[in-house]
């Protein structure tokens, strides 16, 4: 378990992040995150800070799951399509991108339905849980039960490690290189804010 000062730390990213208006809502969505994180025994301060600027970026800087805007008009995963490109009718359902990562296509929520055995493909918006959406997220992003990065291949073992510090193409673990540059910006707030509050 990684022990911060929460209220430095939500005291400084409140200044650096959110124009010193963090609301109880942003506060507690943090905190899910920061259960979870310790749930899963993480102590690199650089995971813990890219998988906080991943979320604020993806939900729009609330800091709790969100549905996709649009709902996937317009995308394949809008239509029932899995990745391999066959056609599905049941269940009658649509797997546009819900929670703290914009989780999509039927084959991500059939896995993490697994993993959490939950049942994601009969009712996605459970991945809107706050607590679940954070697993997920994590679970994603590293290299946990499946033992690789669950959404791209890659996974935060990749990008930060005892060699390698890179922001920038861990972008990668989520959606290409899709606002690296904006996401590698909030990872450095979230790194200082973590580094600063940290209790010797």
């Amino acid at each position: 378990m990684k022990q911060i000062n929460n209220q430095a730390f939500f005291n400084e990213v409140s200044k650096t992040l959110f124009n010193g208006q963090l609301n109880n809502k942003q506060r507690n969505g943090i905190d899910y995150k920061l259960e979870v994180f310790d749930m899963y025994d993480i102590t690199d301060n650089r995971w813990r800070a890219y998988m906080l600027a991943t979320s604020y970026h993806e939900t729009g800087r609330r800091m709790l799951p969100v549905e996709e805007i649009g709902q996937g008009a317009g995308k394949p995963y809008g239509k029932k399509i899995k990745q391999d490109g066959t056609r599905y009718t049941m269940p009658d359902r649509i797997y546009y991108g819900r929670g703290d990562v914009q989780l999509t296509w039927y084959e991500n929520y059939e896995m993490m339905g697994e993993i959490f055995d939950q049942p994601l493909l009969m009712f996605p918006e459970i991945a809107l849980d706050p607590l679940l959406s954070a697993m997920i997220m994590v679970e994603g992003m590293i290299d946990g039960k499946s033992r690789v990065g669950d959404f791209t291949g890659v996974s935060l073992e990749d990008y930060f490690n005892k060699h390698r510090d890179d922001p920038f193409n861990a972008r990668r673990i989520v959606n290409g290189l899709d606002q690296a540059d904006k996401i590698a910006g909030y990872y450095y707030k979230f790194l200082h804010a973590l580094e600063s509050a940290a209790l010797n």
